[in-house]
């Protein structure tokens, strides 16, 4: 947020979205709504091509910019940000950077993992011994992580909000249990970012992934990973190319030399329209105060949940707000008929296995809850 622009209201973030009144949008947690400013950013960007035909310099630019932003808005120096393109890459360069040839070999993730990160844990050939905090439930509770966190992890992987239901884990605990030991903390922010308050620097994470396409509000492509310690390096990430030198335009294919900084992550030519996508969306995000903005979306949720047990929905949201998040997650058979036929009435919602995600953002309102409501009470649909 600038400081000297007061931030925007609900009501006032919302006018930055005109397509909402036509298409109540619950489906920030896979997608975030399109505004005016990011479609008028990419027209801008194509048409550029015109006038510069290949700007370099504007390209380098602009993910500079990027990286600026996304410190800004995680609470940290720009210089710790590594600009990639997805939350797969980021965690691929972290996992790979680290040493797991000693007796500390153990990676600690649980059942709220999104594959995208999951899925790279255990991919990884060689002596890492991945263990998993089983449940949906019972991962929320650091009680669960604790006695799985001990002198033989290297790292805890953990996500600040849960891709299944929107729910959060106890995460200042099983950071700070892990640091008590010597393990380093990888999180996932994807489902928070751009919609709960929160600072990575206050975290005291080690590492932070997040991107632009849900609550960030630009589009797929890019991707920022966040690294504490970027000097201590045990060993260098597994990808590399001509943007993780010390200078990219010295054209040296024979020189690998790693620059002090998060860079030394990064890897070829960046998502170059996914950066003006990434630029437009976090300075969407900065017109509002996302503590300010939180107890809106809080009501609105807790609102909709109320309505939907009336209506005989059976949901996964949890009984202490403390786990919730920003979501309501109706638990069904077929969520997907679901999402289909409210599709019908233009309200975006978003399908996951047995649930159907319904997400808020500081642009969501009254009127789409009460739009909702009244297409499932129209609707007839049967509950599970």
């Amino acid at each position: 947020m600038n400081a000297t622009v007061p931030p925007l209201t609900p009501a006032q973030f919302r006018g930055l979205f005109p397509a909402l009144d036509h298409a109540p949008h619950f489906a920030s947690c896979s997608q975030g709504a399109l505004s005016d400013h990011l479609a008028h950013t990419m027209q801008r960007m194509t048409a550029s091509l015109i006038e510069a035909q290949a700007p370099w310099g504007a390209w380098v630019g602009k993910v500079e910019e990027y990286r600026t932003l996304s410190g800004r808005m995680l609470d940290v120096d720009s210089e710790h940000v590594a600009v990639l393109s997805c939350a797969s890459e980021a965690a691929f360069q972290v996992v790979s950077s680290l040493d797991w040839s000693g007796e500390r070999n153990r990676l600690v993730t649980s059942d709220l993992e999104f594959p995208s990160v999951g899925n790279v844990w255990r991919a990884q050939q060689g002596a890492i011994d991945v263990i998993n905090v089983p449940g949906i439930e019972a991962s929320l509770h650091a009680e669960n992580w604790i006695p799985l966190i001990d002198e033989r992890t290297k790292l805890v992987s953990i996500p600040l909000v849960s891709y299944i239901n929107g729910t959060r884990p106890e995460i200042e605990q099983v950071i700070a249990h892990a640091h008590s030991v010597g393990a380093l903390v990888f999180v996932d922010a994807y489902q928070g970012a751009g919609v709960l308050p929160f600072s990575a620097a206050k975290l005291n994470c080690d590492f932070l992934v997040t991107g632009n396409l849900k609550y960030l509000l630009g589009l797929p492509g890019i991707a920022m990973l966040y690294v504490r310690d970027c000097v201590n390096v045990e060993r260098p990430a597994g990808l590399t190319g001509w943007f993780g030198r010390v200078n990219p335009f010295a054209f040296d294919a024979a020189g690998v030399d790693y620059p002090e900084n998060a860079r030394r992550f990064e890897m070829g030519t960046h998502p170059i329209p996914s950066a003006y996508a990434g630029v437009a969306g976090l300075e969407t995000v900065a017109k509002i105060d996302l503590a300010e903005t939180w107890s809106h979306i809080e009501g609105l949720r807790d609102q909709l949940a109320a309505e939907l047990v009336a209506q005989g929905h059976t949901l996964d949201f949890p009984l202490d707000s403390a786990h919730r998040g920003p979501e309501v997650a109706i638990v069904m058979q077929d969520p997907d008929a679901l999402a289909g036929r409210l599709a019908e009435y233009r309200i975006g919602t978003s399908p996951r296995g047995e649930r159907l995600r319904l997400s808020f953002h500081a642009y969501s309102n009254q009127q789409d809850v009460d739009t909702l409501v009244h297409a499932l009470a129209e609707l007839n649909v049967a509950v599970a």
